[in-house]
């Protein structure tokens, strides 16, 4: 049983015989500072053991130092098939390692800022900054390894132990692949190691405001197929859809593969490129590291070769994307990736980088391993030929050793410092300047002056971390360097717009910025007129959405059985507006506004009551006015024959009190016209409905005394002692009483009231009077009805009686009249709308009283006016006889 504090690792070496036995390292957790390098294996658990050591790593880069920092690159890979373990191992490999040169910057980065701490005597004066690179090969088993190999004295495989107390390894800066940092950090982590990785998480954000910027809401996903992958659309999903965008598909990129593999993959996946063709995603947003680009590369490789058609599709990827060439494809096409935007880290060009970049020759550095591959394979010539060592009929031409790297197209090598580079840059930097932190601390402290500096030397990794946390410093650049409050170096990231040209070179562009430490919603900022677009979207915009955009006047309507993006477009209600694309739902106008006729936008409305103003208004007046004078008139001919026998006939005061209140029905209908008030909407109301019930209370009590009049002319009737004012009096009081009783109710629940009617007429704010309470309204109007009915009935049984000057049967005509209207009125009021109700209104208040008016007085004015010798008493009697 293997105790806890040990880990087991196997390691194979890259191209060792498939003789050769695997290693098996003891690790103990004993500090690394607390060990000194022993004659012979010993296996316990508190030291090492080897077997078989291994062959050491053949891409190294050494320069010694007081304090050393430590590199993991992916600069040389090896290509192998893929392992199925259906069958033995394949050990077929690629006879020489093939570089990525452009990973070359990431240690010229390293080298040029320890020579600048180097040389300035205000940072760890005294001392000097060593490094050590070794590469990765792109594997796990070979990233372990290399992290041994740094734990160990330089040429000699003894983790754990030191064997030189100058060779002190204070701080690892990961690679630019996230899996190689994490492998790494399995054995930095039990050493307490600081391990340089910026933490990009916050890019997802930054893809997702990218999105919404651009409207872009149907979205094809790549994402790598392993772990990181699957972290990656774990986070991100839910992004999307909590921000309304939506993916068609998901593609997972394989990693490192060999080619002759990944080509015929790809041959094999036709079916599934036509489906990336066919999509009306026109947006891919990529998630993967330089390995899994290799997969795209390849695709960009094969479509013409296929001659299938061009995907013309605008790339979107995390910082990870960048177009990094092996050498065997600095031939390949890579137009179909022109107007990519990717999130690149933050990045400035430290001063003098260019400078030491064009001293950069193959034998600039004994100890520069990696030059010799990334030069023969770049330029395509031999470095022998050009020492004058003899080589066979096949091989490249010599080097010709004036080969620069700045001239190299920007896929296989760029000029200007990468962001990657640039986080390797600062971490130098953030350790120099931690390590100076802890001198100054321990100078402070200490007694011994000689002794500061054989201290300081003995400092070990895990007392950089505080120093680090706590870090703000700028450097030449121009940039601050500080760390947050989880010790995560804070930087922001740039938007980068990849432009290239038919020679295989390209450039970037920077045409926006994401800041993540700003407030939500405000961390990105684009420059959309600066971005230069794949060619297939004749440089417009790109769409990329389900379906087309609900224009304005529309709102989107869901698609059963399909993704919220995609939808169907629904006009909106009526009523209702979309000013914009792609409205969820159609909104309300404010109330002073209502929907233009598309639907699009609101108006004012127009105030709208029956005003003085306007012609309806005018012509209403003139007639109530009309009637009133006409009114008057005949009120003054009754007074002014008063003694005449046909004014005495039928009671004379009950004439009088008709005629008034048939002046006052016509002046009320003014009431009804301008704006009304809180006063004049509680008047009107109530004086119609008074008013109108004091008419006809008269006019029954009318119809009445004739009844009782000629009932009571019978020998021996009872009735007489009923004839006189006591009962007109009473029957007009009585009648009015209720009317008023109804109206005093309705005041002291629900009154009328000044109201905005908004709903009726479209384009219209029509000011009106409330009624408060329609039961009320209509118990007025029904009583009012009722007394005209039972007048109507008594009128009619008694318009026969032998009377010369008989109004019975005038009344029954007037009732009959006044019925009409106001049956009529209810379903014209209720199917008009706006001041065109309070028109009818008033038109039936003026018709109504009108039709008694003239049905009852027109008769008598008539024979008063124009026919005075009908009125007399011997004229009376003789008609009676």
């Amino acid at each position: 049983m293997v105790p806890d504090e040990l880990l087991w690792e196997e390691y194979f070496a890259v191209g060792e015989p498939p003789q050769q036995r695997p290693i098996l390292v003891f690790l103990s957790s004993e500090p690394l500072g607390d060990r000194r390098c022993r004659e012979g294996p010993q296996i316990t658990s508190a030291t090492l053991s080897i077997y078989d050591d291994p062959l050491p790593i053949a891409h190294e880069f050494y320069q010694p130092g007081d304090l050393v920092i430590g590199e993991m690159v992916s600069q040389v890979i090896y290509f192998s098939n893929i392992q199925f373990f259906r069958e033995q191992p394949s050990q077929i490999l690629i006879d020489e390692p093939v570089s990525v040169p452009k990973n070359y910057q990431h240690i010229l980065a390293l080298a040029f800022a320890v020579k600048e701490i180097n040389e300035n005597p205000k940072v760890l004066s005294n001392i000097s900054l060593g490094f050590r690179v070794l590469n990765s090969y792109y594997t796990a088993r070979m990233t372990y390894k290399a992290m041994l190999n740094l734990l160990s004295t330089q040429h000699r495989f003894a983790p754990n132990f030191k064997c030189h107390k100058w060779n002190n390894l204070i701080a690892l800066i990961g690679g630019c692949i996230s899996e190689i940092s994490a492998n790494m950090a399995t054995i930095s982590a039990t050493h307490k190691i600081p391990q340089m990785v910026p933490n990009e998480a916050k890019q997802h954000i930054g893809i997702v405001r990218l999105l919404q910027h651009f409207r872009w809401t149907w979205i094809v996903l790549c994402a790598v197929n392993d772990d990181k992958g699957d972290q990656f659309l774990q986070t991100i999903l839910p992004l999307l859809f909590e921000h309304g965008i939506c993916n068609d598909f998901i593609v997972r990129l394989e990693k490192w593969n060999y080619l002759d593999e990944m080509i015929r993959l790809f041959i094999m996946r036709q079916e599934s490129y036509a489906i990336a063709f066919e999509t009306k995603a026109n947006v891919f947003v990529v998630y993967g590291e330089p390995p899994s680009f290799l997969f795209l590369r390849v695709l960009s490789f094969v479509v013409p070769i296929m001659g299938w058609p061009p995907l013309g599709k605008v790339w979107v990827a995390t910082s990870h994307w960048d177009f990094a060439s092996v050498s065997i494809q600095k031939t390949w096409e890579i137009k179909m990736f022109h107007g990519t935007l990717s999130f690149t880290v933050h990045t400035s060009q430290p001063l003098g980088f260019q400078k030491f970049i064009q001293t950069i020759r193959p034998f600039w550095n004994k100890e520069d391993v990696f030059i010799q591959d990334v030069w023969e394979q770049t330029f395509t010539c031999s470095l022998k030929a050009s020492n004058g060592q003899e080589v066979e009929a096949e091989q490249k031409e010599p080097c010709t050793l004036e080969e620069k790297l700045e001239n190299l197209p920007g896929v296989l090598y760029e000029k200007h410092m990468t962001g990657h580079s640039y986080n390797v840059y600062k971490a130098v930097y953030a350790v120099a300047h931690a390590l100076n932190s802890i001198y100054k601390s321990s100078s402070k402290n200490s007694r011994l002056a000689r002794g500061e500096r054989f201290a300081f030397l003995n400092v070990q990794p895990w007392q950089v971390h505080p120093f680090l946390k706590s870090l703000v410093f700028n450097i030449s650049a121009g940039d601050m360097v500080h760390f947050d409050e989880h010790g995560e170096l804070v930087a922001g990231f740039d938007v980068t717009n990849w432009i290239t040209f038919p020679n295989g070179s390209l450039t970037r562009l920077k045409v926006g910025c994401l800041e993540p430490q700003v407030p939500a919603g405000k961390e990105l900022t684009i420059n959309d007129e600066q971005i230069v677009w794949h060619p297939s979207f004749n440089q417009a915009l790109p769409l990329s959405v389900c379906n087309d955009n609900c224009n304005p006047g529309f709102s989107r309507k869901k698609k059963e059985g399909e993704k919220f993006c995609c939808y169907d477009c629904a006009p909106c209600p009526e009523g209702m507006i979309s000013s914009q694309k792609d409205i969820d739902a159609c909104v309300n106008c404010p109330e002073d506004q209502y929907p233009n006729m598309d639907q699009t936008h609101c108006v004012p409305r127009i105030v709208s009551f029956l005003s003085y103003k306007e012609n309806l208004g005018i012509i209403l007046v003139v007639l109530a006015i009309s009637l009133s004078v006409i009114t008057t008139l005949v009120l003054g001919i009754f007074l002014k024959h008063k003694d005449t026998p046909i004014v005495k006939a039928n009671n004379r005061t009950l004439t009088y009190i008709l005629l008034i209140s048939l002046l006052l029905c016509f002046l009320c209908s003014l009431l009804f016209i301008g704006q009304p008030g809180r006063v004049i909407c509680l008047l009107r109301q109530m004086a119609f409905g008074l008013v109108f019930s004091l008419a006809i209370s008269t006019v029954l009590a009318k119809t009445v005394t004739v009844v009782v009049a000629f009932m009571a002319t019978k020998p021996g009737s009872s009735i007489r002692k009923w004839v006189g004012k006591g009962l007109t009096n009473s029957i007009v009081l009585f009648c009015c009483f209720i009317q008023a009783a109804i109206c005093a109710l309705w005041l002291s629940t629900s009154p009328p009231f000044p109201d905005k009617d908004t709903h009726s007429v479209i384009g219209e704010i029509i000011l009106e009077c409330n009624e408060g309470s329609a039961s009320m309204f209509y118990s007025v109007l029904g009583y009012m009805g009722s007394l005209a009915t039972a007048s109507f009935i008594v009128a009619f049984f008694s318009r026969k009686l032998p009377d010369s000057f008989n109004e019975a049967k005038f009344i029954t005509f007037s009732m009959l009249v006044f019925c009409s209207v106001w049956l009529s009125f209810v379903p014209t009021y209720l199917s008009t709308k706006g001041k065109y109700m309070v028109a009818v209104e008033i038109f039936s208040i003026l018709a109504s009283s009108a039709g008694l008016l003239g049905c009852i007085f027109t008769p008598k004015c008539y024979v008063i006016v124009l026919r005075p010798e009908l009125n007399s008493r011997e004229q009376m009697i003789r008609k009676k006889e």
